[in-house]
Order: structure tokens, then C-alpha cells, then sequence
């Protein structure tokens, strides 16, 4: 059983289920969470593989890429390897990344998301604060939807890694909950040792991503963690 502690709220769980909008960004923003947990479950919604015919992306190419959908098999395949590290488990959406064309709407994010959390029992769920990037955002609309109607469990969210260091963009989200009732309350949890080398070897296998960034691209993953308990409005619950 993994213990964490919000404001003198006391949180255990073993199943975890960790939402993530990116082939890699539970891992950048949560590998540490991912190490300690006794069983997790990474949910990536955009993950699905874009036709042959889909021009390649200036990302795609900066990442050693010919086309959309051997970036987005390679990076299926480096998921994979991160989260065996990790003791995860993958599962993958099949909504295209915002760089392959038109995206999703909220409604049909939502109702794949439900398909997933009624799929399996879980003591918590860990979605990202949905910073800067629109799919990170549109993830983040989309477990915010999802908050009052499955309440069996906590929900925290994870500080989008990288983004989170961009001017103002975290006071911008947590003004935006409160705005709209959510509670956010600082959520501490004390990792297991070893989940920072852990997290730091599951990072190495994103090997396409890192050679994008470039050299300290991705340095913010080596800060600490940070999660946020959600409590939405009293009386907001769905029945």
C-alpha cells in the first residue's frame, strides 16, 4: 500500500491510473509516482497512428522521422520499454496527435476516458494540470469533466514536466480550478527509494523525443515531482 498526505488528508492506494496526453508525458511528469506504485496503468490519448499518406512533421523530422506513422510506432515501442521499467502498464487511445490534423472534441476524449475507468477498479487517478500545449489541455478539460462523475476514488493531478517552468502557466490553471469550485490542495508523497534512477532510465528510452529537445531539453524531469489532490464543489458530485 503507497501512502501520500494532502493538508492532513491521507491518501493509500495500490492501483493507480495515470492519464496521460503524450507518448511520454506520465513518464516526464510522473515516473517518480509510476516507480512507487504497486500497480499503474498509463492511459495515453494521443497515441493513435496516423495514415501513410500523412505528410511528416517538422517535430517528426527534428525526431528522426520519415513519416507520421513510424514516429508514432517507434515512440508506441519506446512507451513501451519507459513503462516496463516503470511496472507499468500501456494502454493507448487512438485520437491523433495535434500535429497529424484535426483534433478531438472534449465530449469524445471524455467518453473514451469513461470507457477506461469503467474498465477497471482503481484507488486513485492521476490526470496532468493540462499546461501550455492544446492536447495537454484538452486532456486536462476532459478529466476535469470526469472529476464529479467518478468520485469511487481521489483524483490528483501531475504538473506537466517542461511546461510547468513557463511564465505564469501554473498559476493560470490553479486560478482556473478554483474558479470553477475545484479544491487543489498540495498532495506529498513519499517515494520509494530508487524511483529516481528508475525514472531516469525510463526517460533514456524515449530516445526519439530527447533527440528533438536536444542536449537539456528536458532537464525540468530531473526536478521534483509535484501533485495537486482535486476536490470539486460540495454537492457538484454526479449521483
Amino acid at each position: 500500500m503507497t501512502r501520500a498526505t494532502a493538508s492532513g488528508v491521507s491518501l493509500e492506494w495500490q492501483r493507480v491510473l495515470v492519464i496521460s496526453p503524450h507518448l511520454d508525458d506520465a513518464v516526464f511528469g510522473a515516473g517518480e509516482l509510476l516507480a512507487t506504485s504497486n500497480a499503474a496503468v498509463v492511459v495515453t490519448v494521443f497515441a493513435g497512428v496516423p495514415g501513410p499518406q500523412a505528410e511528416v512533421s517538422a517535430w517528426d523530422r527534428k525526431s528522426g522521422f520519415r513519416s507520421g506513422d513510424e514516429a508514432v510506432g517507434a515512440r508506441r515501442r519506446e512507451d513501451e520499454a519507459a513503462l516496463g521499467i516503470l511496472g507499468c502498464v500501456p494502454r493507448w487511445q487512438p485520437f491523433l496527435d495535434s500535429q497529424y490534423g484535426v483534433s478531438p472534441t472534449v465530449e469524445e476524449i471524455m467518453s473514451s476516458l469513461r470507457d477506461e475507468l469503467q474498465r477497471d477498479t482503481y484507488d486513485m487517478v492521476a490526470m496532468p494540470l493540462g499546461l501550455f500545449h492544446s492536447d495537454h489541455r484538452l486532456v486536462h478539460d476532459a478529466c476535469h469533466a470526469l472529476l464529479t462523475q467518478f468520485d469511487r476514488c481521489p483524483w490528483i493531478a501531475y504538473e506537466d514536466a517542461l511546461y510547468r517552468r513557463m511564465s505564469g502557466l501554473l498559476q493560470q490553471r490553479l486560478a482556473s480550478l478554483y474558479g470553477a469550485g475545484v479544491r487543489a490542495t498540495p498532495v506529498f508523497i513519499s517515494h520509494r527509494r530508487g524511483t529516481r534512477t528508475r525514472k531516469a532510465r525510463a526517460i533514456a528510452c524515449y530516445a526519439s523525443q530527447l533527440r528533438a529537445f536536444g542536449p537539456n531539453g528536458v532537464s525540468d524531469t530531473k526536478a521534483p515531482e509535484r501533485y495537486w489532490l482535486l476536490e470539486p464543489p460540495q454537492g457538484a458530485r454526479a449521483p
